[in-house]
């Protein structure tokens, strides 16, 4: 499969677990949209971790400009009040509209799983066709395993109790894939 074919493939797949996937051009497209849409719906705070340097104050002027509180370390601190949280994807599966990510770090583990919103930017070079694609990459991790490696499709959904279908349970509530063309597929 191509890149093309891919992108789209990994559009269906996860818009039909009701993810919203947007490209971006660039990492300032991500910061704006990521403060945009905690301000849109009401949120005071956007956990983002693993930024530095030019990214990380691009991130915080894109938060003061839509008055949101950015959090970028000690998130046990904030766990009451997070809303959006802002992470890097290590890979996408194209055939499952999956997203892998090296959650070894204990702030991206609970960013992830405490904050409403999770936006995740994937960078197009990250995305794979299939699982059996991404076997060489996770060789290479595996040679000094993480912690912690998560595997996400969609925002949390279970149906546990009497097998009614919840959202938002055990993470959150709604999940955007930010597809980011970068300097490998310009």
């Amino acid at each position: 499969m191509g890149l093309q074919t891919d992108l789209k493939l990994f559009k269906d797949k996860a818009t039909a677990v009701q993810v919203v996937v947007s490209e971006i051009t660039d990492w300032p497209m991500a910061c704006n949209y990521a403060a945009n849409l905690t301000r849109k719906q009401g949120g005071k705070s956007l956990a983002a971790f693993g930024w530095d340097g030019a990214d990380r104050a691009a991130l915080a002027g894109s938060c003061r400009e839509a008055g949101v509180e950015l959090v970028a370390e000690n998130l046990r601190e904030h766990a009451d009040d997070l809303h959006t949280a802002l992470t890097l994807a290590d890979w996408g599966i194209a055939t499952t509209g999956s997203l892998v990510q090296d959650s070894r770090s204990e702030d991206l583990r609970l960013a992830t799983m405490l904050a409403e919103i999770h936006i995740v930017v994937l960078p197009l070079s990250r995305l794979r066709p299939d699982a059996e694609d991404l076997e060489a990459d996770l060789v290479r991790l595996m040679a000094s395993p993480p912690s912690y490696l998560a595997f996400i499709t969609g925002a949390s959904r279970t149906a546990d109790i009497e097998r009614v279908l919840a959202i938002g349970v055990h993470g959150p509530q709604e999940m955007h894939v930010l597809m980011l063309k970068d300097q490998n597929h310009d």
